[in-house]
Protein backbone atom coordinates (compact mmCIF):
# COMPACT_ATOMS: atom_id res chain seq x y z
CA UNK A 1 0.00 0.00 0.00
CA UNK A 2 1.39 3.70 -0.71
CA UNK A 3 2.15 5.60 2.03
CA UNK A 4 0.85 9.54 2.44
CA UNK A 5 3.23 11.76 1.39
CA UNK A 6 3.82 14.78 3.69
CA UNK A 7 5.12 17.12 0.22
CA UNK A 8 1.59 16.60 -1.15
CA UNK A 9 -0.30 17.12 2.39
CA UNK A 10 -1.59 13.79 1.93
CA UNK A 11 -4.39 12.20 4.68
CA UNK A 12 -6.52 9.50 3.42
CA UNK A 13 -9.76 9.27 4.06
CA UNK A 14 -10.65 5.90 5.24
CA UNK A 15 -13.85 6.31 7.55
CA UNK A 16 -16.53 4.44 5.77
CA UNK A 17 -19.15 6.33 7.53
CA UNK A 18 -17.83 9.56 6.80
CA UNK A 19 -17.33 8.35 2.81
CA UNK A 20 -20.90 7.56 2.55
CA UNK A 21 -21.91 10.57 4.04
CA UNK A 22 -20.15 12.55 1.54
CA UNK A 23 -21.32 10.37 -1.48
CA UNK A 24 -24.81 10.82 0.05
CA UNK A 25 -24.59 14.42 0.30
CA UNK A 26 -22.98 14.39 -3.57
CA UNK A 27 -26.09 12.68 -4.65
CA UNK A 28 -25.02 12.18 -8.15
CA UNK A 29 -27.83 11.88 -10.69
CA UNK A 30 -27.59 10.82 -14.78
CA UNK A 31 -26.35 13.22 -16.98
CA UNK A 32 -24.06 15.53 -14.13
CA UNK A 33 -20.55 15.38 -14.77
CA UNK A 34 -18.48 15.21 -11.66
CA UNK A 35 -14.78 15.34 -10.80
CA UNK A 36 -12.85 14.33 -7.79
CA UNK A 37 -9.60 16.16 -7.01
CA UNK A 38 -7.13 14.13 -5.05
CA UNK A 39 -8.81 10.49 -5.10
CA UNK A 40 -5.38 9.26 -3.57
CA UNK A 41 -6.06 5.19 -2.87
CA UNK A 42 -10.13 5.66 -4.06
CA UNK A 43 -12.00 5.32 -1.31
CA UNK A 44 -14.41 7.73 -2.16
CA UNK A 45 -13.74 7.17 -6.00
CA UNK A 46 -15.39 3.70 -5.50
CA UNK A 47 -18.73 4.87 -3.60
CA UNK A 48 -19.05 7.78 -6.82
CA UNK A 49 -18.29 5.36 -9.37
CA UNK A 50 -21.23 3.29 -8.15
CA UNK A 51 -23.45 6.49 -8.26
CA UNK A 52 -22.31 8.19 -11.45
CA UNK A 53 -22.00 7.18 -15.31
CA UNK A 54 -19.46 9.61 -15.73
CA UNK A 55 -16.68 10.60 -13.65
CA UNK A 56 -13.14 12.78 -13.95
CA UNK A 57 -10.28 12.17 -11.38
CA UNK A 58 -7.29 14.22 -10.89
CA UNK A 59 -4.20 13.24 -8.64
CA UNK A 60 -0.73 14.62 -8.67
CA UNK A 61 1.08 11.34 -7.11
CA UNK A 62 2.50 9.68 -10.27
CA UNK A 63 2.40 6.38 -8.09
CA UNK A 64 -1.48 6.42 -6.82
CA UNK A 65 -2.36 6.99 -10.20
CA UNK A 66 -1.08 4.11 -11.77
CA UNK A 67 -2.56 2.45 -8.67
CA UNK A 68 -5.90 3.87 -9.81
CA UNK A 69 -5.23 3.25 -13.51
CA UNK A 70 -5.07 -0.31 -12.54
CA UNK A 71 -7.98 -0.49 -10.12
CA UNK A 72 -10.13 1.38 -12.74
CA UNK A 73 -8.79 1.51 -16.79
CA UNK A 74 -11.68 3.10 -17.99
CA UNK A 75 -11.40 5.84 -14.82
CA UNK A 76 -11.68 9.32 -16.80
CA UNK A 77 -7.92 9.97 -14.96
CA UNK A 78 -5.88 13.45 -14.66
CA UNK A 79 -2.17 12.94 -13.66
CA UNK A 80 -2.00 16.74 -12.83
CA UNK A 81 -1.29 19.17 -10.52
CA UNK A 82 -4.90 20.70 -9.60
CA UNK A 83 -3.42 24.30 -9.02
CA UNK A 84 -2.87 24.42 -13.11
CA UNK A 85 -5.46 22.15 -14.13
CA UNK A 86 -8.10 23.73 -16.65
CA UNK A 87 -11.45 23.05 -15.53
CA UNK A 88 -13.36 25.53 -18.04
CA UNK A 89 -11.74 23.11 -21.00
CA UNK A 90 -12.89 20.11 -19.19
CA UNK A 91 -16.42 21.34 -18.90
CA UNK A 92 -16.66 21.98 -22.06
CA UNK A 93 -15.37 19.28 -23.19
CA UNK A 94 -17.92 17.27 -21.27
CA UNK A 95 -20.77 19.07 -22.46
CA UNK A 96 -21.93 21.13 -19.17
CA UNK A 97 -20.90 22.44 -15.89
CA UNK A 98 -19.01 20.63 -13.51
CA UNK A 99 -19.70 19.25 -9.90
CA UNK A 100 -16.37 18.77 -7.92
CA UNK A 101 -15.94 16.94 -5.22
CA UNK A 102 -12.83 15.90 -2.91
CA UNK A 103 -11.12 15.67 0.42
CA UNK A 104 -8.53 18.82 -0.22
CA UNK A 105 -4.99 18.90 0.18
CA UNK A 106 -4.87 21.63 3.54
CA UNK A 107 -1.89 23.00 2.41
CA UNK A 108 -3.38 24.55 -0.66
CA UNK A 109 -6.65 24.57 0.06
CA UNK A 110 -7.14 28.74 -0.09
CA UNK A 111 -5.14 28.89 -3.52
CA UNK A 112 -7.37 25.94 -4.94
CA UNK A 113 -10.24 27.50 -3.57
CA UNK A 114 -9.39 30.63 -6.12
CA UNK A 115 -8.11 28.89 -9.10
CA UNK A 116 -11.49 27.17 -8.67
CA UNK A 117 -13.12 30.42 -9.10
CA UNK A 118 -11.61 31.25 -12.43
CA UNK A 119 -13.93 28.45 -13.82
CA UNK A 120 -16.80 29.64 -11.63
CA UNK A 121 -19.31 30.10 -14.92
CA UNK A 122 -18.44 26.38 -15.93
CA UNK A 123 -18.79 24.59 -12.25
CA UNK A 124 -22.48 23.91 -10.43
CA UNK A 125 -21.59 23.09 -7.13
CA UNK A 126 -18.70 22.00 -5.08
CA UNK A 127 -18.42 19.01 -1.83
CA UNK A 128 -15.49 19.48 -0.26
CA UNK A 129 -13.65 18.63 2.87
CA UNK A 130 -11.12 21.11 4.74
CA UNK A 131 -9.67 21.92 7.70
CA UNK A 132 -12.30 23.14 9.82
CA UNK A 133 -11.13 26.23 10.34
CA UNK A 134 -11.27 27.16 6.69
CA UNK A 135 -14.77 25.79 6.50
CA UNK A 136 -16.07 28.90 9.51
CA UNK A 137 -13.95 31.44 7.46
CA UNK A 138 -15.67 30.40 4.27
CA UNK A 139 -18.99 30.34 6.14
CA UNK A 140 -18.51 33.22 8.58
CA UNK A 141 -20.52 36.86 8.81
CA UNK A 142 -19.33 40.33 8.95
CA UNK A 143 -17.57 40.83 12.48
CA UNK A 144 -17.47 37.81 13.61
CA UNK A 145 -13.89 35.74 14.50
CA UNK A 146 -13.52 33.78 11.26
CA UNK A 147 -14.31 36.64 9.00
CA UNK A 148 -11.85 37.58 6.47
CA UNK A 149 -10.44 37.79 2.78
CA UNK A 150 -11.57 34.33 1.81
CA UNK A 151 -14.84 34.85 3.14
CA UNK A 152 -15.43 37.55 1.00
CA UNK A 153 -13.88 36.41 -2.18
CA UNK A 154 -16.07 33.64 -2.05
CA UNK A 155 -19.02 35.71 -1.05
CA UNK A 156 -20.13 37.15 -5.15
CA UNK A 157 -20.48 33.68 -6.16
CA UNK A 158 -20.72 30.80 -3.65
CA UNK A 159 -23.23 29.92 -1.12
CA UNK A 160 -21.65 28.15 1.42
CA UNK A 161 -23.40 25.41 3.52
CA UNK A 162 -21.55 23.21 6.40
CA UNK A 163 -22.99 19.91 6.20
CA UNK A 164 -20.23 17.63 8.79
CA UNK A 165 -17.24 17.62 10.90
CA UNK A 166 -14.80 15.23 10.72
CA UNK A 167 -12.20 14.29 13.49
CA UNK A 168 -8.72 13.40 13.05
CA UNK A 169 -9.06 9.52 13.27
CA UNK A 170 -11.23 9.28 10.21
CA UNK A 171 -7.60 9.74 8.27
CA UNK A 172 -4.59 7.79 7.93
CA UNK A 173 -2.28 9.62 8.97
CA UNK A 174 -4.56 11.41 11.14
CA UNK A 175 -4.35 15.58 10.76
CA UNK A 176 -3.12 17.49 14.16
CA UNK A 177 -7.08 19.61 13.32
CA UNK A 178 -10.43 19.14 12.60
CA UNK A 179 -11.85 18.23 9.42
CA UNK A 180 -15.24 19.54 8.25
CA UNK A 181 -17.13 19.20 4.87
CA UNK A 182 -19.19 21.31 2.74
CA UNK A 183 -21.20 22.34 -0.36
CA UNK A 184 -20.39 24.86 -1.72
CA UNK A 185 -23.48 25.92 -4.49
CA UNK A 186 -22.48 28.68 -7.52
CA UNK A 187 -25.23 30.89 -7.55
CA UNK A 188 -27.25 31.43 -10.76
CA UNK A 189 -26.14 35.47 -10.64
CA UNK A 190 -23.44 37.45 -8.18
CA UNK A 191 -24.71 38.70 -5.32
CA UNK A 192 -23.39 41.82 -6.62
CA UNK A 193 -21.11 43.04 -9.36
CA UNK A 194 -17.62 42.94 -8.99
CA UNK A 195 -14.88 45.29 -10.20
CA UNK A 196 -11.86 44.54 -11.23
CA UNK A 197 -9.84 45.82 -8.43
CA UNK A 198 -11.91 43.71 -6.28
CA UNK A 199 -9.70 40.79 -5.00
CA UNK A 200 -6.55 43.56 -5.10
CA UNK A 201 -8.77 45.64 -2.60
CA UNK A 202 -9.86 42.83 -0.46
CA UNK A 203 -6.73 41.61 0.12
CA UNK A 204 -5.08 44.88 1.07
CA UNK A 205 -7.77 45.41 3.35
CA UNK A 206 -7.30 42.07 4.95
CA UNK A 207 -3.17 42.29 5.34
CA UNK A 208 -2.84 44.07 8.45
CA UNK A 209 -6.18 43.51 10.22
CA UNK A 210 -5.45 46.01 12.92
CA UNK A 211 -4.91 48.95 10.64
CA UNK A 212 -7.96 50.96 9.00
CA UNK A 213 -9.03 50.53 5.66
CA UNK A 214 -7.96 54.35 5.47
CA UNK A 215 -4.42 52.98 6.66
CA UNK A 216 -4.95 49.63 4.67
CA UNK A 217 -5.91 51.02 0.88
CA UNK A 218 -4.43 54.61 1.42
CA UNK A 219 -2.24 53.96 -1.75
CA UNK A 220 -5.68 52.40 -4.09
CA UNK A 221 -8.75 54.47 -3.09
CA UNK A 222 -8.53 58.41 -3.77
CA UNK A 223 -9.56 60.49 -0.62
CA UNK A 224 -13.27 61.28 -1.62
CA UNK A 225 -13.88 57.49 -2.13
CA UNK A 226 -15.34 56.93 1.20
CA UNK A 227 -17.84 59.78 0.80
CA UNK A 228 -18.74 58.50 -2.69
CA UNK A 229 -19.16 54.49 -1.33
CA UNK A 230 -20.62 56.01 1.94
CA UNK A 231 -18.32 53.84 4.20
CA UNK A 232 -16.72 54.61 7.43
CA UNK A 233 -12.34 54.90 6.62
CA UNK A 234 -11.70 54.43 10.05
CA UNK A 235 -13.35 51.41 10.60
CA UNK A 236 -11.80 48.16 9.95
CA UNK A 237 -11.66 45.55 7.18
CA UNK A 238 -13.44 42.40 9.40
CA UNK A 239 -17.01 44.67 9.91
CA UNK A 240 -17.43 45.58 6.17
CA UNK A 241 -20.12 43.46 4.26
CA UNK A 242 -18.94 42.34 1.14
CA UNK A 243 -20.82 44.20 -1.18
CA UNK A 244 -19.07 47.41 0.61
CA UNK A 245 -15.36 46.01 -0.61
CA UNK A 246 -17.19 46.32 -3.93
CA UNK A 247 -18.08 49.26 -3.67
CA UNK A 248 -14.57 50.69 -3.06
CA UNK A 249 -12.94 48.61 -5.86
CA UNK A 250 -14.99 50.45 -7.92
CA UNK A 251 -13.35 53.25 -6.96
CA UNK A 252 -10.25 52.57 -6.75
CA UNK A 253 -6.84 53.50 -9.10
CA UNK A 254 -6.04 50.73 -11.20
CA UNK A 255 -3.06 48.51 -10.38
CA UNK A 256 0.25 50.43 -11.56
CA UNK A 257 -1.01 53.86 -11.40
Amino acid sequence: MIRARKRFGQHFLHDRTVLQRIAQAVNPQPGEHLVEIGPGRGALTALLLERAAQLDAIEIDRDLAAELRQRWPALALHEANALDFDFAALARERGGRLRVVGNLPYNISTPLLFHLLKSVDHIADLHVMLQKEVIDRMAATPGSEHYGRLTVMLAPWLAVHWLFDVGPGAFQPPPRVWSAVARLTVLREPRFDVPPEFARVVAAAFSQRRKTLRNSLRTILPDDAWEAADIDPGARAEVLAPHQFAALAALARPAGL
